[in-house]
């Protein structure tokens, strides 16, 4: 590996790190809501993706992006706002699928949903993350610093 990918394959892995345990915090919580709390679906799924992208948030601006200056309820509002749109690229592929493609069954859903939905909303969300959130300066492993 060149010196040039050393640091961009570090904000990878710190990323995906990082959204690992934000997936896990909002699974578990959106489980614990829905089962022995009795919260209605919805409910439940706006509070466990507060606190997933509180985790990401948390977890990318004390890890991966630990070196950027600044931290701040502006940083946060940017950083729900990418998970926002991530959240609704998900949505998109579901419904294209369902409703545009017919594909109807539970497998259909899970694909476009949790898997296709997932992957391109990964893909923004990274972007986003370090494009609008977290930039360029700071960076772990970054040229500059």
């Amino acid at each position: 590996m060149s010196l040039a990918q050393r640091p961009l394959t570090q904000e990878l892995l710190g990323f995906a790190t990082v959204g690992v345990l934000a997936y896990a915090a909002d699974l578990g919580l959106f489980l614990w809501l829905r089962g022995p709390v009795g919260l209605d679906p919805l409910t439940a799924k706006a509070l466990s993706f507060v606190a997933g992208c509180s985790v990401a948030y948390t977890g990318n601006a004390l890890g991966t992006y630990r070196r950027h200056p600044v931290r701040g309820p502006r940083r946060y509002a940017a950083f729900l706002a990418v998970n926002l749109a991530g959240a609704l690229v998900q949505l998109l592929c579901v419904a294209v699928s369902h409703y545009g493609l017919g594909l109807t069954s539970r497998r259909a859903d899970t694909v476009s949903g949790a898997g296709i939905g997932m992957a391109l909303a990964t893909v923004l969300r990274f972007w986003g993350t370090r494009t609008l959130v977290f930039r360029g300066e700071g960076r772990v492993g970054s040229w500059t610093g």
